[in-house]
C-alpha cells in the first residue's frame, strides 16, 4: 500500500489539503487563518513530508507508517500519537510535546528533540542515529533496541529512561554517565 494524499484524508468534514492551508494562513497571520487541530484524526499511512505542522495539535492522532521526513513540527503537540512505524527523518521536532507516544520502530534519525517532553515515549526498536535530546525530558521513555549512534544525550537527564539493550557507544553522554554505569 502507498501513501495517502493530503486531499484524500478528511477530519471533521475537511480535506488534510485545506486544513494544512488553514494552518499555513495562521503561522502568515492571514486572514482565514485557522491553527491545524487534528485531535484523534486517522493521518495513517498520509503523505506529509516536508508538512509544516509548526504548532499543530495532533493528540491521539494516528500516525503509522505516515512520511513526515523534512516536516517542520516544532511545539507540535502529539501527546499519546502513534507514530509506530513513520518516517520522521530530518525533521524539526524542537520543543514539540509527546507524552505518551508511540513511536516503535519509527525512523526518526536526524531529529531534533531539542526541548522535547518525551515522556513515556515508545521508542523500541526505532531508528534514532544522530538525534539530539539536549534538555529533554524523558523520564519514563522506552529506548529498548533502538538504534541511538551518535546521538546527543550531554545535557539530559536519563537517569529514568530504559536505555536497556542500547549501544551508547557512540553516543555523546551526561557528565559521569560512564562512571555510574561502571559502579552500578
Amino acid at each position: 500500500m502507498g501513501l495517502r494524499k493530503l486531499k484524500s484524508i478528511k477530519h471533521k468534514g475537511k480535506t488534510l489539503a485545506e486544513i494544512l492551508e488553514a494552518h499555513e494562513r495562521f503561522w502568515a497571520g492571514k486572514e482565514g487563518a485557522a491553527r491545524a487541530d487534528l485531535t484523534g484524526a486517522d493521518l495513517s499511512r498520509a503523505d506529509l513530508r516536508g508538512s509544516n505542522l509548526a504548532g499543530a495539535i495532533l493528540r491521539n492522532a494516528n500516525l503509522e507508517g505516515s512520511d513526515l521526513r523534512g516536516a517542520r513540527l516544532p511545539g507540535a503537540d502529539f501527546s499519546g500519537a502513534r507514530l509506530c512505524g513513520a518516517d520522521l527523518r530530518n525533521a524539526d521536532m524542537t520543543d514539540a510535546v509527546l507524552p505518551g507516544a508511540d513511536l516503535t520502530g519509527a525512523q526518526a534519525s536526524g531529529i531534533e528533540f531539542f526541548r522535547c517532553d518525551l515522556t513515556n515515549v515508545k521508542f523500541q526498536g526505532a531508528l534514532l542515529r544522530k538525534t539530539n535530546y539536549r534538555n529533554a525530558q524523558v523520564d519514563g521513555a522506552e529506548f529498548s533496541g533502538a538504534d541511538m549512534g551518535i546521538a546527543i544525550l550531554r545535557e539530559t537527564d536519563i537517569s529514568k529512561a530504559d536505555l536497556s539493550g542500547v549501544d551508547l557507544s557512540t553516543a555523546l553522554m551526561p557528565p559521569g554517565y560512564a562512571a555510574k554505569k561502571q559502579g552500578a
